[in-house]
């Protein structure tokens, strides 16, 4: 995490640059505290959590783990819930990649916990961006704090991503609030017995409110009401019907919630909730990208201590331990690609979301500063990258997870042994915040394609700067090649893809996009990655130049897991190029509607 930080993302200048150096200067002490938060208090919990399990006791209350709540007060003390939200209202004024480099931390060591806390900055965000100065004075110091926790309200039995299937009525009230009724379904983190209030984030429908869409409106409903001196009163219609017995995420409470007359109080303009509650689905979407780095991260680490300690069979080279009864598993080529799989999706993935905070970073600042051009440009940005990473990072997590239990054999699929709880946590990542196959479209239905390649061609053209950078004036050029070349084809290959499904669908056939959209986010994020795999080799060539012995050896791991990544990794792209530009009569021919319509 240092080594991205401070040698790939250059984060000194890009501190120095925000008007911040202060956080790079306290950098390893904020770190270093929270990553041993990470290790002694929450990652012991991680078992507990799928163990255990939340217990629904009422309407009113649902009990977390055995420790959530204790280690949740910790959390709270140390204050670092508003590390990057504005002094105002509490926080300490950080930039926000500070806190991605938390979540990551916490992600890895207890992804269940984390989701307490995680709900709660999408919350916050979505009230900065568009609540009134009443809603941001009243509900922002106690969610900053910790003190209190919020959550995204949106699926409905009927509907999940199709909101405009959303039935649940907001009635105004004579003194300016509105009475919220309806049922909401999946609400994570929706009850638990670590705060006394929940902020609940709503969509509803105002009586006079169009169709779809364009007719749904963002209320904040807290659990309890308020009385005048702002201290909790009495519940207030927000009614938990059950908690969902799911396949993993334990610890985390998935409810049904009732609302019933439920007070509620407009967040932004009416009608406008959809994109007013954006902000958080955004929010969310890149800590699910985080969700998956930290499932690769947690398998490879588990995954390479036991292929280290686990004796089975002789190296097929010759015997490499000839002192003990077998060699270790990581003798082995199918042992070492599965674990170099792992740690190039978790470094490759923990590079990109990197990235992302940092134009967050300067996002906000450009809101600061009132340059709504910039601000506008680096939205655009993140727009296209938010569903690369988490429609690819949680793929890839997910496929690093299972990775873990192969590499433990037998004994990665007993429950014990917490390799198969990464999986069965890990799993939802590709669904929450919008399928896979929903990140696909919005990448190259919405913003690519919609936004007539612009978004695209920016990146690329980024891309091609950097890679001409170094065949020009790198001191490493000649080491660097054997990246830059493949690396430089897949990405001129990645436009021409994106103009040959644009014109098929546009001429030929309207349902090319839908049928190549998953391919080409898989490609995407495969090219995307490449970048960042190029420049931390980059980076590990001058750090091995610098020549810091301590270091010599991890600047060397980097180097060969780019090599892995570029020969090994990379190709699979030449499988998406394939399928997605391959004819969509195999996937909606009459033929195999009929025996489908007909099973």
């Amino acid at each position: 995490m240092k080594f991205q930080m401070k040698e790939v993302h250059n984060c000194g200048k890009h501190y120095d640059e925000l008007g911040c150096p202060e956080a790079m200067e306290n950098f390893d002490e904020l770190l270093d505290p929270i990553g041993k938060f990470c290790e002694e208090e929450l990652a012991p919990l991680n078992d507990v959590g799928d163990t255990d399990g939340c217990v629904w006791i009422n309407e009113h209350e649902v009990k977390t783990p055995p420790g959530f709540k204790a280690v949740y007060d910790k959390y709270v003390e140390m204050q670092w819930q508003g590390l990057s939200f504005p002094p105002e209202f509490g926080g300490m004024g950080l930039p926000l990649s500070m806190a991605i480099l938390k979540a990551e931390m916490m992600a890895t060591a207890n992804w269940t916990f984390t989701m307490y806390p995680g709900l709660s900055k999408g919350a916050i965000n979505t009230i900065l961006s568009h609540g009134s100065e009443h809603l941001q004075t009243t509900y922002l110091p106690k969610l900053i704090d910790g003190t209190w926790t919020g959550t995204m309200c949106l699926t409905e039995p009927q509907c999940g991503s199709d909101l405009a299937q959303v039935q649940t009525k907001a009635v105004p009230t004579a003194d300016g609030s509105y009475k919220i009724t309806g049922t909401k379904i999946f609400i994570s983190c929706g009850e638990h017995d670590m705060v006394d209030n929940i902020v609940h984030c709503v969509l509803a429908r105002l009586p006079d409110a169009p169709e779809g869409t364009r007719g749904i409106s963002l209320f904040l409903v807290p659990k309890r009401t308020l009385n005048a001196d702002g201290s909790n009163g009495d519940f207030n219609g927000v009614n938990i019907g059950r908690i969902e017995n799911k396949m993993g995420c334990h610890g985390s409470s998935t409810c049904e919630i009732n609302f019933e007359e439920a007070q509620g109080w407009l967040i932004g303009e009416a009608n406008r909730g959809l994109n007013h509650m954006f902000t958080f689905i955004n929010t969310s979407r890149v800590g699910t990208a985080i969700q998956g780095v930290g499932a690769a991260e947690l398998s490879f680490q588990n995954a390479l201590t036991y292929a280290q300690e686990r004796m089975s069979m002789r190296a097929l080279s010759g015997t490499k331990h000839p002192e003990k009864v077998a060699d270790p598993l990581i003798v082995h080529p199918d042992i070492r690609r599965m674990l170099l799989t792992q740690k190039a999706f978790a470094e490759g993935g923990r590079c990109m979301v990197y990235h992302c905070a940092l134009l967050a970073d300067k996002m906000q600042k450009a809101r600061m500063e009132g340059d709504a051009k910039l601000e506008k440009e680096l939205d655009d940005h993140l727009g296209f990258l938010t569903p690369i990473l988490k429609g690819f990072l949680t793929e890839v997590g997910l496929e690093s997870a299972n990775l873990g239990i192969q590499i433990w054999g037998g004994h990665g699929y007993i429950r014990q042994n917490a390799m198969e709880q990464i999986v069965r946590d890990a799993r939802i990542a590709t669904v929450w915040e919008g399928t896979t196959g929903i990140q696909s479209l919005d990448l190259l239905g919405r913003k690519v394609l919609l936004g007539k390649i612009k978004p695209l061609n920016k990146f690329t053209s980024e891309l091609y700067a950097y890679c001409g950078e170094i065949i020009k004036s790198s001191d490493h050029r000649m080491a660097l090649v054997p990246y830059v070349m493949p690396l430089l084809a897949r990405t001129l290959e990645w436009q021409m893809l994106t103009y040959r499904i644009g014109m098929t669908a546009r001429f030929q056939d309207k349902e090319a996009v839908g049928a190549a959209s998953v391919d080409y986010l898989m490609y995407s994020g495969y090219v995307t990655m490449g970048y960042w795999w190029l420049r931390m080799a980059e980076a590990a060539h001058k750090g091995l130049k610098s020549g810091d012995p301590a270091k010599a050896d991890f600047y060397k791991a980097k180097i060969a897991t780019a090599d892995f990544f570029f020969q090994r990794i990379m190709p699979r792209t030449k499988t998406h190029s394939a399928t997605m530009t391959s004819p969509t009569k195999t996937l909606m021919n009459d033929d195999v509607s009929k025996m489908m319509q007909s099973a």
